[in-house]
């Protein structure tokens, strides 16, 4: 799509971000933007050079929600947890169902933790750490240096929460009221540390006692996941927030469709690294794969496009092909987003064959979830997508 040209700084902040490809129409009079595979908003330059991009999925920002939200928690994500209108961005949706789960999750007060603390007092509080004390002031007695535990809300929940709120408000297409309520939700919180930015998000295990925060801890995670936007050329600075969808449809179908093929039997993996020589010079990684004990029973490659009506594309077949040559695999198999599934694709002298599946995500999330059930019982009693039987290991 081409728009009026933008300034030679901001045109390449913006492309080095990854959001977009930016060229040129020739001649130069216009700016040329191609959308990639990253949707959301960023914002690069600043003053009147400012540039705010806003990208939004083909499939619906609700349906994008709910895909992020299943691949975490299956039994917790609804529809109508992530209702979007049409003209509603990725930023202003995301921020309204965290704050949605915040106020969940803070309703019944917020949650209070002890820490181990280290400070010097003018009395003794909590243990003396004596080598300190040594260390710092020999022979005077005042002031101590204490070791106690604190009763607080500087807690790792309430710093993720505080951070992600205090995020959301760097990123531009918020709504006054949200960024209102984002303001409301720092300052309650304020007595919990920021986290540093680039540092670990700290782990934080599940209990009966923070179990009210957990829907609001996956959506911070996310946000604080994908504000951190960078200009690659150094050129100008960079603020966004950003999904890249091939990995929301991965993580979301190695989620949904390990789990239906674990409950058929064997064990799913994600992301197993893969020799396709003797010598492992030549590495892959494959996206699903079904085991039973140390047997491979199928690999799995996820597809965010549209199955062209004549059949995959001969590089997706490559890529199948070679993990199933490499596992030792008599049959691989395709999972596109769109499109209509096709006949199998045996592979001359290798007797290999290659079935394509489609999941589409324009269906209801019912329906979706059936046809990844439908998929595994096909992987596991050995059928293509035309139902037709095809070659099991060892057979």
């Amino acid at each position: 799509m081409a728009f009026p040209a933008l300034p030679a700084t901001a045109a390449r902040a913006l492309h080095s971000t990854g959001a977009v490809q930016v060229s040129s129409t020739i001649g130069g009079g216009d700016t040329v933007l191609q959308a990639r595979s990253i949707v959301g908003a960023v914002r690069v330059g600043s003053g009147d050079d400012a540039v705010e991009l806003h990208v939004r999925p083909k499939i619906g920002v609700s349906r994008l929600l709910w895909l992020l939200g299943h691949a975490r928690d299956q039994s917790g994500w609804r529809e109508d947890d992530v209702e979007a209108g049409t003209a509603t961005g990725v930023v202003a949706a995301m921020a309204t169902m965290f704050l949605a789960r915040c106020r969940r999750a803070l309703a019944a007060g917020i949650l209070h933790g002890y820490q181990e603390r280290d400070e010097t007092l003018p009395g003794l509080r909590g243990r003396l750490r004596e080598a300190d004390q040594m260390r710092a002031r020999p022979g005077i007695p005042l002031p101590l240096e204490v070791r106690y535990d604190d009763y607080t809300i500087d807690i790792p929940e309430n710093r993720l929460l505080r951070t992600a709120a205090s995020r959301l408000l760097t990123v531009d297409g918020l709504a006054p009221a949200v960024r209102l309520a984002l303001t409301r939700t720092v300052r309650d919180l304020a007595d919990a540390s920021l986290l540093i930015p680039g540092a670990p998000l700290p782990a934080i295990i599940i209990s009966r006692l923070n179990r009210r925060y957990e829907p609001a801890l996956h959506l911070a995670r996310m946000i604080l996941q994908r504000t951190s936007v960078e200009d690659s050329s150094g050129a100008s600075s960079a603020n966004g927030f950003l999904f890249d969808m091939n990995r929301v449809y991965e993580d979301w179908l190695s989620q949904g469709l390990i789990s239906a093929l674990e409950a058929i039997g064997g064990r799913g993996r994600r992301q197993q690294p893969l020799a396709l020589d003797h010598g492992g010079r030549v590495t892959m990684q494959t996206d699903i794969t079904w085991w039973s004990g140390p047997t491979c029973l199928a690999v799995v490659d996820a597809k965010y496009k549209r199955l062209p009506a004549a059949g995959p594309r001969p590089e997706d077949l490559y890529q199948v092909l070679a993990y199933c040559t490499a596992l030792g695999l008599r049959s691989g198999h395709l999972v596109y987003a769109a499109g209509t599934p096709a006949p199998a694709i045996v592979v001359r002298n290798a007797g290999v064959r290659l079935h394509s599946h489609v999941v589409s995500l324009a269906d209801s999330p019912d329906r979706i979830l059936g046809t990844i059930d439908t998929i595994a019982a096909k992987i596991a009693a050995g059928t293509d997508a035309d139902g037709q039987p095809f070659p099991m290991i060892g057979s």
